[in-house]
């Protein structure tokens, strides 16, 4: 008897042991070993700085309006400066996102030693995670293609198509720019003769080409898919109709992360909300906002879709003709009540620079121009901070003031 007492303590002992080895083994799993996301989502906008991220809050709903982009728990300030200018272009910012090093403006993936930086999409295929590209304006803008393309000369779209073809390996890519990848007897712009989509659908791409198609593609087979909803840029926000087949932004989002989630070693998506810079370079001031809401709904989107096991950075590009609402709109006004000439005799949005002057709104109808203090072909880039903000797993290193390179170190260390 006395030795079953025995036997029956030790075993008990040796559980109780072994229940305080798996929890201080837990303990220290939770506080001490980085546990990566299993999504990492980009998300990359021209004006995202509180000179333009306001006016966007009042014009949906009013001063004590609250964006999407509001609620994430993670906030900071970011320096955006090239190389070699006070003020980045876009190649300039949208490198030192993708490769963490500084570059000159006019070049593209490359440091100013004309050295070939590696950017996030590499590395994240490296550590076995599927990747994707989403945009609204053209795949082969600067913004999307700092994360495949390196070179000294970010016009000339057909390298860069060419770059995407030949080397890129992106498992999802949705967006605008067709023209860059089809020959001119098709309809293109390129002049080498290649058909770059044929090419791809012979690498193992799905081609779509509208919202319908893109909704009808499987996940289950793990497919690569193209697809191109545009010849150049995709329609703005307002131009969109009941009989638009083109997915806005926040739809392209959710059918990139549920054709990247498949891997059980996660994926990164790189999504550019690039129609509120181009609208910004024209004074376009009401459409400019309503690309700013585009971009919360996609931001929401991005949120929803991924869970709360994905790192979700939303981050700024640059500033872009320098907008400002002005005057004294009250609380509540909302819509078009914040456009116009306002009560005082002043126009409610200027700008610093753009193609527009004077103190006339032009031209009465759906897309209204606001005067600009000195009058250029296009607006262009401002010295000013921009505003990134972070959720879930590794997203609360963003606070204070950083640098945008910084966001690159946060990403690369959580995939």
């Amino acid at each position: 008897m006395f030795s079953m007492n025995k036997k029956n303590r030790n075993r008990f002992l040796a559980l109780v042991c072994l229940l305080i080895f798996l929890g201080l083994g837990g303990l220290f799993y939770v506080n001490w070993v980085v546990q990566r996301p299993f999504g990492v989502i980009l998300i990359l906008s021209d004006n995202l700085t509180p000179s333009a991220l306001t006016p966007a809050r009042n014009y949906q709903g009013g001063a004590d309006h609250r964006l999407r982009i509001d609620k994430f728990p993670h906030l900071a300030l970011l320096t955006t400066h090239a190389n070699d200018f006070a003020v980045a272009d876009a190649a300039a910012v949208a490198s030192s996102i993708a490769t963490g090093q500084k570059a000159n403006n006019g070049t593209l993936g490359m440091a100013a030693g004309k050295t070939r930086l590696p950017n996030l999409i590499e590395i994240a295929r490296q550590q076995g995670r599927t990747t994707g590209i989403v945009s609204n304006a053209s795949l082969t803008d600067a913004t999307a293609a700092a994360f495949y393309a390196k070179t000294p000369d970010p016009l000339d779209y057909q390298n860069l198509a060419r770059q995407l073809v030949e080397g890129a390996d992106v498992s999802v890519l949705l967006g605008g720019g067709g023209a860059d990848l089809l020959p001119d007897s098709k309809g293109g712009r390129r002049t080498d003769g290649r058909d770059l989509i044929l090419e791809m659908r012979n690498q193992g791409y799905d081609i779509v080409q509208n919202q319908a198609e893109l909704e009808s593609t499987p996940s289950w087979r793990t497919p690569k898919t193209l697809g191109l909803f545009s010849m150049g840029n995709m329609e703005f926000s307002d131009e969109f109709s009941a009989t638009s087949t083109q997915p806005t932004l926040a739809v392209l989002v959710r059918n990139a992360i549920r054709l990247l989630q498949y891997n059980p070693r996660g994926y990164l998506l790189i999504v550019d909300a690039g129609l509120s810079g181009k609208a910004a370079t024209q004074n376009e001031g009401e459409r400019t906002l309503k690309e700013m809401l585009a971009l919360d709904e996609a931001v929401a989107a991005a949120v929803d879709s991924a869970g709360e096991k994905a790192l979700v950075i939303v981050a700024g590009k640059r500033s872009v003709g320098g907008m400002r609402l002005n005057g004294f709109p009250f609380r509540n006004d909302k819509g078009a009540g914040l456009l116009g000439i306002n009560a005082q005799g002043v126009p409610s949005i200027t700008w610093s620079t753009g193609p527009e002057s004077g103190t006339h709104i032009s031209p009465e109808g759906p897309v209204s121009n606001e005067p600009a203090a000195s009058k250029q072909a296009a607006a262009i880039g401002t010295v000013e901070d921009v505003i990134a903000v972070g959720t879930g797993p590794g997203s609360e290193t963003i606070n204070g003031f950083m640098d945008n390179t910084d966001i690159f170190r946060l990403i690369e260390k959580a995939l």
